[in-house]
């Protein structure tokens, strides 16, 4: 892979989809994009017994910028966020990818936050709400973008305080360092505890924060709209 594995990006998932993917292509079936994340989530949660979460695997094979909805019943909905190409690429101008340099494991950080969700219902349930205000700031196109990197912030806050795991003292100060050099929000990827600290910073201010964490990976990225592909296959003669 590209990435470090246990940083919070979704490599597991990426590998898993993209597995059963060549897996279904080898044996000459064409399945959905809804079933490939489905058998993805299958594997990962019921057949390894990973305290992993369904978004991943979503998110990897439909590929783009998405609203994805969960279900009780395991079940779950994707709709394409309709954002003009100018707002998609405003919003891709104002983010940074860092490594924090750690590594943890998702399904343990997972557990803790699982064994508190009774006690974390208010945080949790705010959370869920800030879906419709980010829906809204990226598709209403007069909305100022900077009102994404706010919730981002308010969303971090939220996290941090499910679970003593969720962050700790370096995370805390790349995050404090990179706001005093400009960033107006961010957030650790995945389940927390290290990996990727991604970062809402205005343009003008990217190289001030590149600067005020010089000791940290930047790792430049773009949208991806495919989803899992099949991107080589050549046929053989076995006759």
């Amino acid at each position: 892979g590209d990435l470090p594995a246990r940083s919070g990006v979704g490599s597991s998932s990426a590998f898993t989809v993209g597995f059963l993917a060549a897996l279904m292509a080898l044996k000459g079936k064409m399945i959905t994009k809804k079933q490939l994340a489905e058998e993805a989530i299958h594997v990962e949660q019921k057949m390894i017994g990973e305290n992993v979460g369904s978004q991943d695997q979503v998110a990897v094979a439909f590929g783009g910028l998405n609203r994805i909805d969960f279900g009780t019943d395991d079940g779950f909905s994707v709709q394409p966020l309709t954002i003009n190409r100018e707002k998609l690429l405003l919003l891709q101008d104002h983010l940074m990818l860092f490594f924090t340099g750690l590594s943890r494991t998702a399904s343990e950080i997972a557990a803790s936050q699982i064994k508190k969700i009774p006690s974390n219902a208010k945080q949790l349930a705010r959370m869920k709400e800030m879906v419709d205000q980010a829906v809204s700031i990226l598709n209403n196109g007069t909305d100022d973008i900077h009102d994404f990197g706010r919730l981002l912030n308010e969303s971090w806050q939220l996290k941090r305080g499910l679970t003593d795991q969720v962050s700790n003292p370096w995370v805390d100060g790349m995050y404090e360092a990179a706001c005093k050099a400009g960033a107006i929000g961010g957030k650790l990827c995945g389940a927390g505890g290290g990996g990727f600290l991604l970062l809402f910073v205005p343009p003008d201010r990217r190289m001030a924060v590149k600067e005020k964490l010089q000791n940290a990976l930047h790792v430049p990225f773009r949208f991806e709209t495919q989803g899992s592909q099949i991107i080589f296959y050549e046929v053989q003669d076995f006759v």
